[in-house]
């Protein structure tokens, strides 16, 4: 068998990844997790094996010298007064009587875009084309060369079933340029026309075997993972230098578009070389391509998966979004609606992305962090710290939860249309009591408000590496002149108390602010990569845990905030729930808040927290958009958003803290 049947052999079945390991299509080794000391190296398929010239074959060869039928190529009578010779003769250069080398490219293999453990998000998978071998010599008239060449794309479509399009321009314009290389008269053939033509190929024609980017989980973190395409048409002028054999693939969007330089990996080289005579006299592999390096994400495949089926039975719109507050880690980012990167690859119809760019829900939009909202009561736990924190308030003062209280000329209401009497801090969290927060708002002033939003990451981006990213906003005098033209008076600042009015925030940066708080007050720089290695599995970059500050906030005042978190969710007047475990507490915080035009005002529900409350594996922030006039609330909308997830992480897990005695429940028509 010669090199490029045995290599394209050895590469029809790709390799799979199960059971924490990648197995080997034929028999052999199972490459498990390598920890090397430093960081966990995600161990991939070494592709190139024992040689590296198993890539070289395979992209080279493979194309230039793939199977054919029994009858490689057929050679009818030259044309009138040409002398048949075995050398190819490219008549580009046959006036140039010049020797000469020509060195084409080889694209490299993509890498890979791995989760946390390992498993695959892009990858690559083996596909084929048909491909026109022109017989030599390469002196066939006009006429001559369509006959042959309708001939074989007849014989071809007759296979397939199926009409195949293809101008007689570019069968003579890729004859008289390019006639020594391979004509692609089919791309990507489907497993059905493959099976059909593999063991009947008519003479002149050749399979093709080549790598096609694939996005193995379907919809599963696809705006994360993002898009790839080809970077142009099969070349069709005369062969030039060091241009490339193929198309290559490029990243488009997402992680795809961030590391494209790294996954792109590194050319080969297959040098060409004809006397002066334009006699085809040598041609081999001089360099194999080098594969692209493998990008290894913080993302846990199951826990994404678990938050885009919660949002696709759930919400029309929504986005969830979960971290370690223990390191910063995204374990999942959620968006809903999303899309399949496989649309994208290896080309798409103008129509198709046409379609996705017009479709009114905007499934080509990341709301996770390329949207920002306003964040309603779950501000509030920003605004609780800044009050304890400020000595302006103490844990244990207590301002009167009134059904509404007048601020200027304005009277602003509290959600519910009764009051509730005094309340500490604990039992103002709990219940949510806008009122309250209205009057500690304005006592201790916006400045420590503004401070502690910062402080917790909001009115500034996680830096993620993908683009887009929002920074939300937290308004401050400047940005109120600039808009308003006016400094913040009592009724913006009671606004942002509730998390109403210009506040915005991205459901990521809730998230971040939630583990921050959970883990006692440490500012982790968000992680969405961990490293980027190669196929032997040697790390390249390692992107390091990082602690960018500290929240400097006193133990008491984390406390405070971590008991009215856990009653919210498991006390009789909370307002969430709906996401109590009977294992573990949970501890959250559910918002409400309107956005957009008065005629077009839609309603954003929030819930927000971190679990188990005491020692937080997961912090985690989740919106749900409703439609225009919908009524929707956080504790009815969003929290089951998260419920959903956690009910499946934890059904088999004993609890490791007690839940508090349920009292009576709050009203199910709870706005917050």
């Amino acid at each position: 068998m010669s090199r490029a049947a045995l290599v394209a052999a050895s590469l029809v079945t790709a390799p799979t990844y199960s059971d924490g390991g990648w197995q080997s299509a034929a028999p052999g080794p199972v490459f498990p997790l390598v920890d090397n000391g430093v960081a966990t190296t995600v161990a991939s398929v070494n592709l190139r094996g024992a040689s590296p010239f198993l890539f070289g074959c395979f992209l080279a060869a493979c194309f230039l010298a793939a199977p054919q039928s029994d009858a490689q190529t057929e050679s009818p009578a030259p044309a009138s007064g040409a002398t048949p010779f075995e050398e190819t003769i490219v008549p580009t250069f046959e006036t140039q009587k010049l020797a000469r080398t020509y060195v084409l490219d080889i694209p490299a293999p993509r890498g890979q875009i791995t989760d946390r453990n390992g498993a695959p998000l892009a990858q690559n998978r083996l596909s084929y084309s048909l491909a026109l071998n022109y017989p030599t010599p390469l002196d066939f008239s006009d006429a001559q060369l369509l006959s042959f060449a309708h001939e074989k794309i007849r014989a071809v479509e007759k296979l397939l079933g199926r009409s195949l399009k293809i101008s007689d321009d570019l069968i003579k314009r890729h004859y008289r340029n390019r006639g020594v290389l391979p004509f692609e008269i089919v791309q990507n053939l489907s497993s059905t026309e493959y099976d059909a033509v593999k063991d009947r190929l008519p003479p002149a024609i050749a399979l093709r075997p080549f790598y096609v980017r694939t996005y193995p989980n379907g919809k599963v973190a696809g705006q994360i993972i993002g898009y790839s395409g080809k970077t142009g048409r099969n070349p069709d002028g005369i062969i030039d230098n060091h241009e490339v054999l193929w198309p290559e693939t490029e990243g488009r969007e997402g992680l795809e578009q961030t590391f494209n330089q790294v996954l792109t990996g590194k050319h080969g080289e297959y040098k060409i070389t004809f006397d002066q005579d334009g006699r085809k006299t040598s041609e081999r592999i001089v360099t194999p391509p080098v594969p692209g390096h493998t990008v290894v994400t913080t993302l846990d495949l199951r826990l994404q998966e678990l938050a885009e089926k919660s949002l696709e039975a759930k919400a029309k719109r929504g986005a969830i979004v979960m971290i370690d507050p223990n390191n910063g880690d995204i374990l999942a980012m959620a968006s809903w609606p999303t899309y399949d990167p496989n649309t994208f690859t290896p080309t798409i119809s103008a129509e198709r992305f046409k379609a996705l760019q017009d479709d009114p829900d905007i499934p080509l939009l990341p709301r996770a962090f390329r949207s920002s909202y306003p964040p309603g009561s779950v501000f509030k736990v920003t605004v609780g710290i800044a009050a304890l924190e400020s000595g302006s308030v103490r844990s244990d003062d207590e301002f009167d939860c009134m059904a509404a209280l007048q601020i200027g000329n304005t009277v602003m209401h509290n959600w519910k249309k009764t009051g509730r009497g005094p309340l500490n801090f604990v039992q103002a969290l709990t219940e949510s009591c806008d009122t309250w927060f209205y009057q500690v708002g304005i006592k201790i002033g916006a400045d420590p408000i503004l401070a502690w939003a910062q402080r917790l990451g909001f009115g500034m981006k996680c830096g993620i590496p993908l683009r887009g990213e929002l920074e939300g906003r937290v308004p401050n005098d400047q940005y109120m002149k600039a808009t308003h033209g006016r400094k913040l008076l009592n009724g913006d600042i009671a606004n942002l108390s509730i998390g109403q009015g210009d506040c915005l925030v991205t459901p990521l940066q809730m998230a971040q602010a939630m583990a921050i708080i959970g883990n006692g007050g440490t500012f982790y720089q968000t992680r969405l990569v961990q490293q980027v290695q190669t196929v032997d599995n040697e790390i390249v970059t390692a992107f390091q845990v990082r602690a960018k500050k500290t929240l400097n906030a006193s133990a008491d005042t984390i406390e405070q905030l971590r008991t009215g978190l856990v009653n919210v969710v498991n006390g009789g007047s909370g307002t969430a729930h709906q996401a109590s475990l009977e294992n573990v507490d949970v501890a959250g915080k559910t918002g409400t808040a309107q956005w957009g035009p008065k005629t077009k005002e839609r309603t954003a529900a929030w819930f927000a927290g971190f679990v188990p409350a005491e020692h937080p594996l997961y912090a985690f922030a989740a919106v749900y958009e409703g439609d225009v006039g919908a009524n929707v609330h956080g504790g009815s909308h969003a929290a089951p958003l998260i419920a959903t997830i956690l009910k499946d992480l934890y059904k088999n897990k004993n609890a490791n803290t007690k839940r508090p005695p349920r009292a009576e429940r709050a009203e199910e028509d709870e706005s917050d």
